[in-house]
């Protein structure tokens, strides 16, 4: 079944504004719309996976900047976003666990 631009959005909006706020998470959802545009245009499907979007979103750390910045890489080259999404998870979990990281 076919979702939607405007209902992802709505699915969405917890989790943007769990990142980003309530202010900022209209901002957030129109740049996610737009790497959604970009998306379709670069890969002929209709928008990233959520687990792309929620890669996204934890590499803003709720700035807006660092949305665009890493939501363009999402569409140039999605490695490049694992190993930093996966860079901020690895330092988050040492900081969880009281280790020292670099």
């Amino acid at each position: 079944m076919a979702v939607g631009r405007a209902a992802r959005q709505a699915a969405r909006r917890p989790r943007v504004e769990a990142v980003f706020g309530k202010d900022a998470t209209p901002a957030a959802l129109d740049l996610l719309e737009l790497v959604e545009y970009a998306w379709h245009d670069a890969y002929h499907e209709i928008t990233p996976s959520e687990a792309l979007i929620d890669d996204i979103l934890t590499c803003s750390q709720g700035d807006l900047g660092r949305l665009i910045r890493f939501g363009l890489l999402a569409v140039v080259d999605a490695r490049d976003l694992w190993m930093a999404v996966e860079a901020i998870r690895a330092a988050e979990s040492d900081s969880g666990t009281g280790e020292r990281t670099g």
